[in-house]
């Protein structure tokens, strides 16, 4: 098994309706540590840098648009496939269909506004990481 780091957002929504605790919570719960964690305001370009995938797609304005509308929690999160085992625990992006027990299931509403961010392969974990942690 590889002990990986992966980044954690808490996004505006989560961090509005006082749901960070809840989801740092699970993350050690589940055996998962936060190695560096801050609250910050995430600005227009380091918005459009870390969403630099989706530039094209329609939804793209309205990612950034939503990111960068109130404060974010990011965290390194570290441990036994933490990447698999993040994104396992928060859920499809759809909270619609994520399954009771996830974060996005028990507090997502809709797709717009899904709670948490978590990197989805090691490549965009180094990427992000470096993003938001130098």
């Amino acid at each position: 098994m590889a002990v990986e780091s992966t980044l954690l957002i808490v996004k505006p929504d989560g961090v509005r309706r006082g749901l960070t605790g809840e989801v740092l919570r699970r993350v050690e719960a589940k055996g998962l540590r936060v190695g560096e964690m801050r609250v910050m305001q995430i600005d227009r370009p380091l918005a459009d840098e870390h969403y630099a995938e989706h530039r094209e797609k329609p939804f793209f304005g309205e990612l950034v648009d939503f990111i960068t509308s109130g404060p974010v929690v990011v965290a390194r999160v570290e441990g036994e496939q933490a990447i698999g085992v993040l994104r396992a625990l928060m859920g499809p992006t759809d909270p619609a269909t994520a399954p009771p027990g996830t974060i996005r299931g028990d507090f997502g509403i809709v797709i717009t506004e899904n709670l948490v961010h978590g990197s989805d392969s090691p490549e965009s974990a180094e990427r992000e990481l470096k993003l938001f942690f130098g």
